[in-house]
């Protein structure tokens, strides 16, 4: 059993020690020389062997270090590693050890290590890139710069840009702080391109594009052929609302460099916003064109294809990304929804049965059951997401939820409240079931019941919108209770004041308290933004009551189009005209 010691240990020495400096390549022991081979031609004297000067319990270190990888334990080898670093100091043993730390994602060590290799090296580059990042991981922003200046001082790229993009993540205090650095850079550093492009950039997180644009301008007058700018610029037409401009912007530039992806993709996911559905398709053919191996391409092109009714060429797309394995989720739950609206449905529920992780799972699942259950085999339906929520207890929640709706779309309301009542029992906790139960008990007329699980989930969450406004919505509709339910109404309005349901309920609310003039802008509000059925007949009742009845009538007239059976507005007709039909 020594052999494989010895050998081992050879093989620590040469992975451990060949990168240190103070130590030259040599051909090994065994390998042929010229002075063995056939030859006439008189030897060559071989350089002696420099070997790295080690001491024992740093040698040792390094051996336990790379036994433990062989055992899998990189805990420990990261710790020896660490250890060997601080006593050696030599720059090969720190390399290696700092690149252990990156692949563990090991901060604190990370941190130590470029430390001790910047002083050995004052001026080495990776060390500062490394002291750079973890000083933005800590928030220590200004140190971050320090490094990343250093950097720019020594020719090599600062990647201060990637510095402003990571500015998204951090709260705007710290954003206006890195701004200011950022400021100050420039002015250590006039005209720097990588600097002034950065500072657009993070006017542009910091919600101020004009003022990023203005910024821009004199940068693309100097280098007109910047590509990251040129980018910018056009998202920042955008933002500013110079939308016919930014298109434009884009179109020309896009031709000017037909090979940058990403100023492709934002054109064309910009045409997509404005709603110009066969310029998109026409864009991202273009760039699935001329970037063949970017598999997200072929996936925007079929979705755009789908929205533009091209059903033959979104399957064709969605197909070959299945067949190649890119986006295979993804293509699954479309090509479902497209023998969906083909109203293929067996062939519907194995596509979107065959969705196994990601945003489109649960919608998939819960189409997938929804068509099963119209099938005739809702127990089928119930008894797979029973199965699926057992065997992942770590997403139970959206698994009662499905079985919760699945069974009120089937009208069997009991047995979603012994659903619920049983998912509450094991998630007590779990705001969305409660919220769920809340609503559920309201249609059952149970309205203390709802108010006291409504009750229960502000208590978790006080500036919960949804859980304000509906419960001042069932104080409104189920009590006499209004002032108190204008208090809780107004407080969600105060969270969230262009969600057209909070709208609608205020309205309603002051409408019930004999305000009509009051609850007219908040109803024409909630109409405008969302004319559901029962928007639509509440408003239309205060358009009667103020003696607009035709206009109410021509509001119901519309709404009864598409919902010509919904029972609140079919109530709120008759009650108060007494026919039947308009």
């Amino acid at each position: 059993m020594q052999k494989p010691v010895l050998m081992f240990v050879a093989s620590l020495l040469g992975l451990s020690l060949s990168g240190c400096a103070n130590l030259m390549d040599s051909p090994p022991s065994d390998s042929p020389t010229e002075e063995t081979a056939v030859s006439t031609t008189a030897p060559k004297a071989l350089p002696e062997p420099v070997y790295g000067d080690f001491e024992p319990e740093e040698l040792y270190l390094l051996l336990a270090a790379e036994v433990a990888a062989q055992r899998g334990r990189y805990d420990v080898t990261l710790v020896n590693y660490l250890k060997a670093a601080q006593l050696s100091r030599d720059s090969g043993i720190i390399e290696r050890a700092l690149r252990i730390a990156q692949s563990l994602n090991g901060d604190n060590a990370q941190q130590q290590l470029a430390t001790l290799w910047l002083e050995t090296d004052p001026d080495n580059l990776e060390a500062h890139r490394v002291l750079a990042i973890q000083a933005v991981k800590r928030n220590q922003l200004e140190t971050a710069l320090s490094h990343m200046e250093r950097i720019m001082d020594l020719g090599a790229d600062a990647d201060f840009d990637n510095l402003a993009a990571l500015a998204a993540q951090l709260d705007p205090q710290q954003q206006e702080e890195l701004l200011e650095l950022y400021d100050q850079l420039a002015s250590r550093h006039p005209g720097n391109l990588e600097i002034e492009y950065s500072i657009a950039l993070l006017m542009k997180i910091n919600n101020q594009p004009a003022t990023a644009l203005a910024r821009l301008e004199p940068l693309l007058e100097e280098h007109p052929n910047f590509q990251p700018a040129l980018i910018l610029k056009g998202d920042l037409l955008y933002q500013t609302g110079l939308r016919t401009k930014a298109l434009d912007h884009l179109l020309l530039n896009t031709r000017r460099f037909p090979d940058n992806r990403q100023m492709g993709t934002l054109y064309g996911r910009m045409l997509i916003n404005e709603g110009e559905l066969q310029a998109a398709q026409d864009e991202f053919a273009r760039l699935m064109e001329q970037f063949k191996d970017v598999p997200g391409l072929r996936l925007s092109h079929a979705l755009v294809a789908l929205e533009n009714g091209e059903i033959e060429v979104a399957r064709e797309d969605l197909s070959r990304l299945i067949e190649q394995g890119h986006h295979t989720d993804e293509a699954h739950f479309y090509l479902g929804k497209i023998a969906d609206g083909e109203q293929r449905y067996q062939q519907a529920i194995g596509f979107y049965e065959q969705v196994e992780q990601g945003n489109h799972y649960f919608p998939a699942l819960s189409r997938a059951s929804a068509l099963q259950a119209e099938l005739g085999d809702i127990e089928g339906a119930l008894g797979n997401i029973r199965k699926l929520r057992d065997a992942n207890p770590q997403q139970a929640e959206n698994f009662w939820l499905l079985e919760i709706n699945l069974l009120l779309e089937h009208h069997r309301k009991q047995d979603a409240l012994a659903a619920a009542n049983d998912a509450l029992t094991t998630l007590p906790d779990s705001i969305r079931v409660r919220y769920a139960r809340a609503m559920l008990l309201d249609t059952l007329e149970r309205a203390a019941d709802a108010e006291a699980d409504l009750r229960h989930v502000l208590d978790q969450e006080p500036d919960n919108a949804v859980a304000l406004n509906a419960l001042g919505y069932i104080l409104t509709t189920r009590t006499d209770r209004l002032d108190e339910a204008e208090t809780l109404i107004r407080q969600a309005l105060e969270l969230d004041p262009d969600n057209p349901a909070i709208l609608d309920s205020m309205g309603w609310v002051l409408f019930q308290q004999g305000r009509p003039q009051d609850a007219l802008e908040y109803l024409q509000a909630a109409y405008r933004q969302f004319p559901d059925p029962e928007v639509a007949a509440h408003y239309g009742e205060l358009l009667w009551q103020i003696g607009e009845q035709e206009q109410a009538r021509v509001v119901w007239r519309k709404a009864l189009e598409d919902n010509l059976e919904h029972p609140i507005l079919r109530e709120t007709i008759l009650r108060l005209t007494g026919e039947q039909d308009l």
